[in-house]
């Protein structure tokens, strides 16, 4: 546990994360793409909701093959989305408002239309030749060490002008970097010197683990330890802005994934997959239990590490660790139709279609996330319930146009519809017209002011993200009990996760319970007595208590 004179530089142990694609969120010209003019304008939406931190998808230069993750030029904006002088208002204007702002840093691989590509492809003697792994002989069958079953035949393949074969864990229009390359690390250093300059307040690192393996490395000079590279990263990333932050994409086994924390000189935070499973795992039971296991697996980290939950973002949810018997469950569960899968181990929806719009149990899953360890991040469109687009192809059906108002194409946009940027959802109740912002706004029920009220509570709980939590015991399998202490203060956040309603005892002193007071909840709710260890959880309830006397910091 922290103590109130560290926390100066943890702004991101209590952060709340918004995620959005710039091309999706807001168009300000009528051509169809949101662009970073629109999203300026949505400052004010996003400040009023209660977020703190905007991390943006790739909006760099690119072929489109990979919604901007194959990139061809690190330094200037996809022309689509708008200027460099567009972006830079734009991160005034979000830091007038407090907000601020992350990016990613996609640096295990380029688009294979980047310059440094192309020169590469020149053979030996160009400079850029070792800016990416080539082998001349051809290499033994890796179709099982793909990341896209069924889209990739192996990590290689054979570019006719090098007469060589180049490594690409990723698709094969995204060739790998060799990172290993010393004049590679100088480029890296300068592009996020670039960025931070500019005044991003850090980076979500991009597929972590490939940009530091060693797979396909064979012949090249190689450290010693590949996480020397990530402390290096660190240091010029603390030497350049000592309050920025990484946030890694590690989707590792429960024996590696605390060593990208390293003692703290790594990675500051990680996407915590590994509850991220256990959570839809106990929403599909409607028991605690998956849950409560997946924490007690959770390793140490340090006290400057921090996990970031999420329910959905923009892949897919990954159950790949999951047996294959709980994998089905969840599947069966959310996605029964064959056409909500992809590459046979995740879901490609978004959680209100998942849950069959039923606002309760929507409002059970965020109430979890906001208390859970850890820093919550919330994908954009979710405070309003959008749904997927299964017409959309792969991991895009939940990329769709954000959907603002009742108007023509939500709100987003003024183009015709077949210009628009990707196809949004125009009937059903997930449609535009049914579910959108300005519709919400005006509803005090509805699920965009539940949001806002669920941040506030969660900024008013700052030992979730700085105190140590326990289990509290409790005699329902499908209630979820945690505790938090920080300071002499206690947070007490309870779920049931069956639609009945429960009675249940807590383990809990009477001294402790004395203190707490409810402050957020699906209803209201009698005050706890110490004198009666007695609970009360409707279906799918939830109740946040929180003690009077709670610490602070500075």
């Amino acid at each position: 546990m922290c103590s109130t004179m560290q926390m100066t530089d943890l702004w991101y142990e209590n952060a709340i994360i918004y995620s959005l694609d710039v091309e999706t969120f807001m168009d300000s010209d009528g051509d169809g793409v949101g662009d970073f003019l629109g999203l300026t304008k949505r400052l004010d939406y996003l400040a009023g909701l209660g977020v703190t931190c905007l991390w943006l998808m790739p909006f760099s230069p690119s072929p489109g093959r990979d919604d901007g993750y194959d990139v061809m030029d690190y330094y200037q904006i996809d022309p689509r989305l708008g200027t460099l002088g567009d972006f830079v208002e734009f991160l005034y204007e979000a830091q007038e408002r407090g907000l601020r702002v992350i990016v990613d840093l996609v640096v295990n691989h380029t688009s294979d239309q980047h310059p440094w590509f192309q020169e590469s492809r020149k053979g030996k003697s160009s400079p850029y030749y070792d800016y990416y792994v080539w082998r001349d002989d051809e290499p033994e069958d890796t179709s099982d060490q793909v990341v896209f079953p069924g889209e990739q035949e192996g990590i290689w393949s054979y570019d006719e002008q090098a007469k060589a074969w180049y490594l690409h864990h990723f698709y094969s229009h995204q060739p790998d970097l060799n990172i290993t390359s010393r004049a590679v690390r100088r480029e890296i250093r300068k592009i996020m010197g670039f960025w931070l300059e500019l005044g991003v307040a850090g980076f979500r690192i991009d597929a972590a683990p490939f940009l530091i393996g060693m797979t396909g490395m064979d012949g090249h000079v190689r450290p010693d330890d590949p996480h020397v590279y990530l402390r290096k990263m660190r240091d010029f990333l603390q030497l350049r802005r000592g309050d920025a932050i990484f946030l890694g994409e590690v989707d590792v086994s429960l024996s590696t994934i605390a060593d990208y924390f390293g003692g703290g000189n790594q990675l500051h935070l990680l996407f915590n997959f590994v509850l991220n499973r256990f959570l839809f795992l106990a929403l599909a039971h409607e028991t605690a239990d998956p849950l409560i296991l997946g924490l007690g697996e959770l390793p140490t980290i340090p006290d400057t590490g921090q996990w970031v939950n999420f329910l959905r973002h923009h892949d897919e949810l990954n159950l790949s660790r999951l047996t294959a018997a709980q994998r089905e469950e969840v599947f069966t569960e959310f996605a029964p139709d064959k056409k909500m899968q992809i590459y046979d181990r995740g879901l490609r929806r978004r959680l209100a279609t998942m849950l069959d719009g039923n606002q309760r149990r929507i409002e059970l899953a965020n109430s979890l996330l906001f208390s859970l360890p850890g820093t919550p991040v919330i994908f954009y469109g979710e405070e309003i319930g959008m749904g997927e687009n299964l017409a959309v192809d792969g991991r895009l059906a939940v990329r769709t146009p954000m959907q603002w108002t009742t108007e023509q194409n939500g709100g987003f946009s003024t183009c015709a519809r077949k210009d628009l940027v990707r196809p949004m959802l125009t009937s059903g109740d997930y449609g535009y017209p049914e579910t959108n912002v300005a519709v919400q706004r005006a509803d005090r029920t509805s699920l965009l002011n539940w949001t806002a009220s669920l941040i506030r509570a969660r900024k008013e709980c700052p030992e979730i993200g700085w105190g140590t939590h326990t289990i509290v015991t409790a005699e329902d399998p499908s209630i979820f009990a945690i505790r938090y202490d920080f300071e002499g203060g206690i947070v007490l956040v309870l779920h049931n996760f069956s639609s009945k309603p429960v009675d249940c005892e807590l383990s809990m002193k009477a001294g402790d319970i004395r203190r707490l007071l409810d402050m957020f909840g699906d209803r209201a709710y009698d005050p706890l007595a110490p004198d009666d260890p007695q609970i009360h959880l409707e279906g799918y309830g939830y109740r946040w208590l929180r003690s009077g006397d709670v610490g602070h910091a500075p």
